[in-house]
Order: structure tokens, then sequence, then C-alpha cells
């Protein structure tokens, strides 16, 4: 428990420490690039969950989105206790990186109403949404949820 509550802390202060970066040094909306037609730093408050979805939800029920969040954090400590006690190493980096990002994100919608994003990626036609250090470790504490499960052979019956 101390490797996820340790790894959560550090997500948790870069995450904090680069959106007050983007915040002090990007100018909201408009496009800084970084890489020429693929990367560019974006500041963007998003008041809605993954990639934008219930944005246009009136500011009167974003506290709906906030709920949402600490339900799916109650629903992934569950999933910690489960998993953790067996999980080893892999399940306890996870869980720190997902614990971490949904803080941060948390700690976001708590002082602005919305989320910090800047990173950028386009290519062509497509564009991906704006996201932050904290859906990176999200994400990324996700997949490794996701390996792990796939890798461990079920219990025999």
């Amino acid at each position: 428990m101390k490797l996820v509550a340790a790894l959560a802390g550090i997500v948790v202060i870069l995450d904090q420490v680069v959106k007050w970066l983007a915040l002090t040094r990007l100018p909201s909306g408009v496009p800084v690039p970084v890489i020429d037609r693929f990367f560019s730093l974006t500041l963007i408050m998003n008041p809605g969950l993954a990639f934008g979805m219930l944005s246009a939800v009136p500011p009167t029920w974003r506290w709906v989105v906030a709920v949402l969040s600490l339900g799916a954090l109650g629903v992934l400590a569950a999933l910690a206790v489960k998993l953790l006690p067996d999980g080893g190493k892999p399940a306890a980096i996870a869980m720190g990186l997902i614990f971490g990002g949904a803080a941060g994100n948390l700690i976001d919608r708590a002082r602005f109403g919305a989320v910090v994003d800047f990173l950028d990626f386009h290519w062509r036609g497509w564009h991906w949404p704006a996201f932050n250090v904290a859906d990176s470790a999200i994400s990324v504490g996700v997949a490794l949820l996701a390996l792990r499960m796939l890798m461990t052979s079920p219990p025999r019956a």
C-alpha cells in the first residue's frame, strides 16, 4: 500500500506543477506548436469527463460530473482492495498511477470547476482531444491493469 500512496503522491505533485506551468505560461485556447503539424500545447479548461464528454452540461449540473468522478474513484478503491493483496508490484503501480491521476483531476474540478488540459496531438485530419499528465497516468495505469488481468490465469474451480 505504501507504493500505491507514494506513486499517487508523485503523480499528483507532477500533475499539479505541470498544470500550474500551463496555466501561467500558455494563452487560453491558442495552440503553441511544438512539433509542426503533430503536437501543440493548447490550454483548454475541460468541464466534462474524459475527452470532453458531458462538457456541454450547464454549469449548475457540473457537480454531477464531480460525483461521477468520485464514484469512479470508489469503484477503483474496491478494485484495489481486491487486486492488491496478490497482485504484486504491477497492481500497486497501476493503482498508484490511477489514484494519482484521478486525484489530480479532482483537485482541478474543486479549484476551477474544470480540468486543465494542454497536451494536444493532431495529424492530418485526426485530432485527439487535449489531455494532461493525470489523464496519461490514468491511461497507463488502466493499461497495466488490463495486461495484468489478461496475463493472469483465472482461478480453477
